[in-house]
């Protein structure tokens, strides 16, 4: 009769033999170990080198840490640091990634409706287009009257929508149209043109929906010579402000309103968007009063910064030497 072997001593021979069976297991072994030896000799090599720009370039150390307090996007301090001059007339130099902020900041030089033409204001839901519609229909008709505009609603999907922006309408003693299509659209805005203002809302819809292109194309259709103001909340976070610049990008934004200021944690994010997509700021809104909660980009421009250097002050965001080295001696490692 054979002899019963141990079950630990069977144990081994199975895992012996499956090792014999599979020669690729013992290769991705050792590439996931050299892996990982990779990525710990990087992390040290970005640490040297994050340490000796500090000593050696002192003000682009402090730009990079001053903005990354500010909620600054990698990329975007690291654009900035490097146009850090070597030396600079500033006596206090933590003023300096303000100043780089201001001389950098893309806005537009004039308000953008100054003059009049058609404008078609787009951007995900909540965005707070129709209160921003308001806001500049009311400064219009303050300074030329309500005679030379009219408002025009696209969106036929939410509820409401189209009754609030006739609100503002009758308020203003303002024309407020509605086309349920492209085709309606241009109609409609050729019949408006002897407006010299025509503010066009959209339907506020999210990136992912199946819908939104068809929005997009009716607006292209039926006001191809409008130009697009894109509305960016200032709370969004940095992957969701990326996806909405993707998803409106086809139809080209003039400038962009950001929004909901007041209800910001951070400006870090979408002031790192604009910098990124060289997006001119047209407007700025800072809470729901209208018109008195619109403001010109180029006039408040310093209000801004400011705004985003008080906000890092009431809570910093709390970044160590591992954040510093990993994505600014890292960087410096690869160039």
């Amino acid at each position: 009769m054979a002899q019963r072997r141990a079950p630990s001593a069977l144990a081994r021979d199975l895992a012996a033999v499956a090792v014999s069976e599979d020669p690729h297991r013992g290769f991705a072994t050792v590439q996931r170990e050299l892996k990982d030896l990779r990525h710990l000799l990087e992390s040290e090599l970005a640490s040297i080198s994050w340490h000796d720009k500090r000593v050696r370039e002192p003000l682009k150390a402090r730009v990079l840490e001053e903005l990354s307090a500010m909620d600054i996007a990698p990329d975007v301090a690291a654009a900035l640091a490097e146009m850090t001059p070597s030396r600079t007339s500033l006596e206090d130099t933590s003023k300096l990634p303000m100043a780089l902020l201001l001389r950098h900041l893309p806005v537009v030089d004039q308000l953008s409706t100054v003059n009049g033409g058609v404008f078609a204001l787009v951007g995900p839901t909540g965005a707070g287009k129709t209160t921003t519609i308001a806001k500049l229909a009311a400064r219009w008709s303050m300074r030329h009257g309500s005679d030379s505009l009219a408002l025009v609603s696209t969106d036929s999907y939410r509820i409401g929508a189209r009754e609030q922006l006739m609100t503002y309408a009758r308020i203003l003693g303002a024309t407020m149209h509605a086309p349920n299509s492209g085709r309606e659209l241009a109609r409609v805005l050729e019949r408006l043109k002897s407006k010299r203002l025509i503010l066009i809302d959209t339907a506020g819809m999210g990136p992912r929906d199946v819908r939104l292109s068809e929005q997009l194309e009716a607006l292209q259709l039926g006001a191809a010579g409008a130009r697009v103001l894109l509305t960016l909340p200032a709370q969004g976070e940095g992957h969701a402000l990326e996806e909405i610049i993707r998803v409106f990008n086809p139809i080209s934004p003039a400038a962009c309103i950001i929004t909901k200021v007041d209800e910001a944690a951070s400006l870090g994010a979408v002031i790192s968007t604009t910098l990124r997509h060289k997006l001119k700021i047209a407007y700025l809104c800072n809470g729901q009063r209208v018109p008195e909660d619109l403001h010109s980009a180029h006039q408040r421009r310093v209000w801004l910064v400011r705004a985003a250097h008080k906000l890092m002050q009431h809570a910093p965001l709390k970044r160590d030497d591992a954040y510093y080295a990993r994505n600014f001696g890292r960087a410096q490692i690869h160039a």
